[in-house]
């Protein structure tokens, strides 16, 4: 049975007309599309997706990424080996007529855009506009400089974010939007703030800003930080700015602040701008507030889409027990009363189609009634994924208490992340060393949309182990808990928000070093997750319950995207300026 409730929200009834322009480097739109990275494209992804579920006016903008971010092939040693994931725009997307020009390195070069609709659970269409240089006229340098996500060196990274943030800028008027806040995820598009501050000044000299001209950008300007990891924010030399982005406009950032330690700071340069500013977990808000101490850097905990990344089996069984689920996510809630029976039978299910694919990728047959752990995750040397190697003999000890012990990896290293990539490597040396008849320890190659769902719904328990505070937030624990899976987790990211110890799954406790670290991620396997899956099943489903409703019910987009139209896109204060604005226009 499906709710027939009317939208949350509608644009119609929207407190003040015109759109959000939500502006990311990367957007998972759809699972054809390579389009995106990891998680940073996933949660672009799945607010838009809650945008167009809830009614939100808003537009998107980020790069056509003609040849994708890249096709991960492991050899038995874990070598990875990139391939180009090549597609075609038409097959997805409608090209706009609209045109837009930037200059790159003193270059005219022309931009287009395609738009993809993307249509929420009752009709709302949220329009993803990708921009594209592979356009007749331009260089065969230029024409390139959209094909690739994360590819080449920083020259070609600032060059593409003039066109993502200086070409969106000038595209959001090209296409007839009249835009109240333009929103920058993560500082890859913050050039857009130059550009709408030269459409202030109307083309005028940048030197004969004022700050009165800044502070009317500043008004519909708001940015989210993702990352507590320093090299995270995009830096780019003097040499660099000067060159690329132009003399004039590398003096006004400098007298602006926004270069530190000689470089310029995205990060600085979108904070500079904005009026909000939101890191993406409680504790994240504290790490950025340490790293910029003189901005007021507020928190909004990223959440995931609830109807993507639920298993088809745990949704029959939802629409069955909680039908208004899906029109508010908050009735998850009521997870907490769900038949024991029902959430068993559910997640077996999604474990066997887990294991079939399993199978069908490596040939190895999995026994579905062993324990089995999940790790994926992008392969960055802070997320620590050789944690539960740290002694090899007491992770087989485990494995033979509980009967089995089978545990599934799965992650891409940047082309260029060396370290990264060497630890894959180490991921599968141990994986031939330690795999036996009761420990199977599995790396599966080219994670991505479709495995990842696989794997947050599949396994038994999801493992996180990052090295604090790096974990800005984490999502794919947050897809798990949808799915009834609790995490074993340190203490990092939203875990710190979702963590009930025992009830929606167990911290790795802090430690002084890695060793300490992994003896209390031991310790809780062997003392109070291993004996709770072996000895007591009804508990078990019970601490599935709590975890779909604890934190199911909270760590969604719905919820997420809620609190930015609130807090950060229309908070009272603005709305009520605006809606003085709107009567003196009609007047």
């Amino acid at each position: 049975m499906q709710p027939t409730s009317s939208k949350p929200f509608s644009y119609e009834t929207f407190p003040i007309s015109g759109v959000v322009a939500y502006f990311s480097m990367e957007i998972a739109i759809n699972p054809a599309m390579p389009t995106y990275s990891g998680g940073l494209g996933i949660l672009a992804g799945d607010t838009l997706r809650s945008a167009a579920d809830l009614g939100v006016p808003l537009v998107a903008f980020t790069l056509v990424h003609r040849k994708g971010y890249f096709q991960q092939h492991l050899d038995v040693m874990g070598t990875q080996k990139e391939e180009v994931q090549p597609w075609d725009p038409t097959d997805f997307c409608t090209e706009e007529p609209a045109r837009v020009t930037v200059s790159v390195e003193g270059r005219t070069v022309t931009v287009r855009c395609w738009r993809y609709n993307l249509a929420g659970r009752y009709g709302h269409v949220v329009p993803i506009y990708l921009l594209d240089t592979d356009v007749d006229g331009n260089s065969g340098w230029d024409r390139g400089l959209t094909d690739h996500l994360y590819g080449g060196d920083t020259n070609y990274r600032l060059q593409q974010e003039i066109v993502l943030g200086m070409g969106g800028a000038r595209m959001v008027r090209a296409l007839g939007f009249r835009a109240n806040v333009y929103h920058m995820n993560e500082g890859h598009a913050a050039l857009l703030t130059l550009a709408l501050l030269e459409s202030q000044l109307g083309g005028g000299p940048l030197g004969e800003a004022t700050e009165t001209d800044m502070q009317q950008v500043r008004k519909r300007c708001v940015f989210t930080t993702h990352t507590p990891v320093p090299a995270g924010h995009d830096r780019f030399s003097t040499e660099q700015s000067i060159r690329i982005l132009g003399g004039d406009r590398t003096a006004r950032l400098e007298k602006l602040g926004c270069f530190r330690d000689g470089m310029l700071n995205m990060t600085l340069l979108a904070l500079r701008f904005s009026r909000y500013a939101n890191g993406v977990a409680m504790q994240h808000g504290k790490v950025s507030r340490e790293m910029f101490p003189e901005f007021a850097i507020d928190s909004i905990t990223n959440g995931v889409h609830a109807p993507t990344w639920t298993s088809a089996p745990i949704q029959q069984m939802l629409d069955e027990h909680i039908p208004a689920w899906r029109r508010d996510n908050l009735y998850l809630r009521n997870a907490i009363d769900l038949p024991e029976k029902a959430i068993i039978q559910a997640h077996a299910r999604t474990k066997e189609a887990l294991l079939a694919d399993v199978a069908a990728r490596t040939g190895l047959v999995l026994n579905p009634k062993v324990l089995t752990l999940g790790f994926a995750r992008r392969a960055a040397t802070y997320k620590r994924a050789t944690l539960l190697f740290t002694d090899p003999q007491r992770l087989v000890e485990i494995a033979t208490a509980a009967g089995g012990l089978q545990i599934l990896y799965a992650g891409k290293a940047h082309p260029q992340d060396e370290p990264g990539k060497a630890l894959i490597q180490k991921v599968v040396e141990e994986a031939a060393k330690l795999s036996n008849d009761v420990l199977r320890i599995v790396y599966l190659e080219n994670h991505a949309w479709d495995l990842g769902a696989l794997l947050t719904s599949g396994v038994d328990v999801w493992v996180n182990t990052p090295k604090r505070p790096y974990e800005a937030s984490g999502t794919s624990g947050m897809k798990a808990a949808l799915n009834g899976v609790p995490s074993l987790s340190i203490l990092d990211g939203w875990w710190i928000e979702g963590c009930i110890e025992g009830f929606t799954g167990w911290a790795i406790e802090d430690g002084a070093n890695d060793v300490e670290e992994a003896t209390s991620l031991y310790k809780k396997l062997e003392t109070a997750v291993v004996p709770l899956f072996l000895q007591q099943p009804e508990n078990w489903a019970h601490l599935m319950r709590n975890t779909i409703a604890f934190n199911g019910s909270y760590f969604n987009t719905n919820r997420m995207v809620k609190q930015y139209t609130r807090n950060s896109y229309y908070p009272v204060k603005l709305i009520e300026q605006a809606k003085v604005q709107e009567v003196a226009y009609a007047g």
